[in-house]
């Protein structure tokens, strides 16, 4: 009998190692120019013009409480859709598409502040590297907590 398994699509931030269900993901683009959006909150890295359709994109260092990424270096856009709405998920490098075992699936460790857990569905133990398993969702609907 075969396991279930779930396929995620990797990125990383800082020296963290993240996945999101490769279904959400549309594409993967170069860092493109923004327009800053005034009175925005913080995680809002600006608009990108996506073939003609404006995309919020999401400073994920600043919604997931990392630090900002130096300014010399060009984030990547991983562009998702959440049910009728597509973002932008600013992110640091892109990795390969994975796929996991359900039954390797673990809560999210303790060790993370409540905001970040609540993003965070849980974690796959990989031979060199914890992959967390984000929840896409609840990271493009920033209003619910800041």
């Amino acid at each position: 009998m075969t396991k279930p398994t779930t396929q995620l699509c990797t990125f990383f931030l800082d020296k963290l190692f993240f996945g999101i269900e490769v279904e959400k993901v549309q594409e993967v683009t170069r860092y493109q120019q923004m327009t800053r959006v005034p009175l925005a909150p913080p995680v809002v890295g600006g608009l990108i013009n996506l073939r003609g359709q404006i995309v919020t994109a999401i400073e994920l260092r600043r919604r997931l409480d990392l630090s900002d990424r130096s300014p010399d270096t060009l984030p990547l856009n991983v562009i998702v859709r959440t049910g009728d709405e597509t973002a932008s998920l600013l992110v640091d490098d892109i990795g390969d598409v994975l796929e996991v075992s359900q039954e390797d699936f673990e809560t999210p460790p303790d060790t993370f502040t409540s905001q970040i857990r609540d993003l965070i569905r849980g974690a796959y133990k990989l031979k060199d590297r914890l992959l967390l398993f984000l929840d896409v969702d609840k990271v493009v609907d920033f209003t619910a907590n800041g």
